[in-house]
């Protein structure tokens, strides 16, 4: 073989070396970067559940017409680490340790802190003013009055919540709930993702 056949074969045969080292390097760039990308994801989903939204189902008939029991929601525990709850928020929050197996419980805001709340002919009165509720479609008369039968002021971190179906819902009216306050807030419902045909906001 002539020598400059000798040089060309090594040439060639350095330029394959060459590109397989390339490959494998590109090979072990790929893999290492796959493996950030996967932690990324898993520490972008766990912020995101421990600080932002988390996944609950409804559990109970307390909600009716606006949610139904097993329906999955996803709540916002973000917001209110920099708003106070309004009125008519539906919230989550512990429910009475004689809650047993069902320990949080989902209601809507009804009394903010410092309000006067009170239950009479069946209505909710707000500082002597009964309150116009009829956009979420709840039941019209409510029968028990609990400890609202009585004007009862809230204090400045309590809020006065109701579920939507007060004929079954236990809630602020009675003396085991009572007001909730502020801190005890896990967050509000944001999303319902199940089932998909009503997938969408929650109001």
């Amino acid at each position: 073989m002539r020598k400059k056949d000798r040089e060309k074969e090594m040439k060639t045969k350095g330029r394959r070396m060459r590109r397989r080292k390339e490959r494998r390097k590109k090979a072990v760039r790929d893999f290492f970067g796959l493996i950030a990308y996967f932690l990324f994801l898993c520490a972008l989903v766990y912020l995101v559940l421990t600080y932002v939204g988390q996944r609950t189902v409804v559990n109970g008939d307390s909600m009716d017409p606006t949610l139904a029991d097993g329906q999955n929601l996803i709540m916002d525990k973000f917001s209110y680490h920099f708003s106070d709850p309004k009125r008519f928020d539906i919230v989550i929050f512990p429910g009475p340790l004689e809650a047993g197996e069902h320990p949080y419980y989902i209601k809507r805001v009804i009394g903010l802190p410092g309000e006067t709340v009170q239950i009479k002919e069946g209505k909710v009165y707000i500082n002597g003013e009964e309150l116009k509720e009829d956009v979420y479609g709840i039941t019209d008369y409510i029968d028990e009055p609990g400890i609202a039968e009585e004007p009862l002021t809230l204090s400045d971190d309590e809020y006065f919540c109701l579920g939507d179906n007060r004929i079954v819902s236990f809630d602020s009216r009675y003396e085991e709930v009572g007001p909730v306050k502020r801190q005890e807030f896990v967050g509000r419902v944001w999303i319902r993702i199940w089932p998909l045909h009503l997938f969408g906001k929650v109001s």
